[in-house]
C-alpha cells in the first residue's frame, strides 16, 4: 500500500483467478479486484494513522475469505511513471482508492444502525 500525493492510497495485490471469487465480484470496467492481506492495512500507521484495524468491511473491500484476505476494488491504477517506478509482477495489479475510502474502513460507527 502506497500514500500518492493525490490523497489516495495505491493497493497492489495479488491479481484474482479464482472462479469462486471472481463469479461474486461485479468489477465494473476500468477497475479492477485484488486480493491482500488483511494485516496489509497496519502498514497504515507509517502514514501517521494511529490505526490501521479494519473497523469496517465496506467499499472498497468488497469481500474478505476464510484465509484473513480481502479483496479490494476501485479504479485501475493508470499513473504511468508511478506504475513504472513500482515492482509488479505479472501475477499482481493495483488500483488507487481515495484516502477518504480508506478512512471509512478504520472509523468506529456508532448510531442506531451500527454496534459498538
Amino acid at each position: 500500500m502506497y500514500a500518492t500525493d493525490r490523497d489516495s492510497y495505491v493497493v497492489q495485490g495479488w491479481k484474482i483467478f479464482a472462479n469462486d471469487l471472481l463469479m461474486r465480484l461485479d468489477v465494473p470496467a476500468g477497475h479492477v479486484a485484488v486480493e491482500v492481506p488483511i494485516e496489509l492495512f497496519e502498514h497504515l500507521t507509517k502514514d501517521g494513522l494511529p490505526s490501521g484495524a479494519i473497523k469496517n468491511f465496506v467499499a472498497p473491500i468488497m469481500l474478505t475469505t476464510e484465509q484473513e484476505t480481502c479483496v479490494v476494488q476501485g479504479p485501475e491504477m493508470r499513473d504511468l511513471e508511478a506504475l513504472g517506478q513500482m515492482r509488479l509482477p505479472d501475477y499482481e495489479d493495483c488500483l488507487e482508492v481515495p484516502r477518504s475510502e480508506i478512512l471509512n474502513l478504520l472509523e468506529e460507527k456508532s448510531g442506531p444502525d451500527h454496534q459498538r
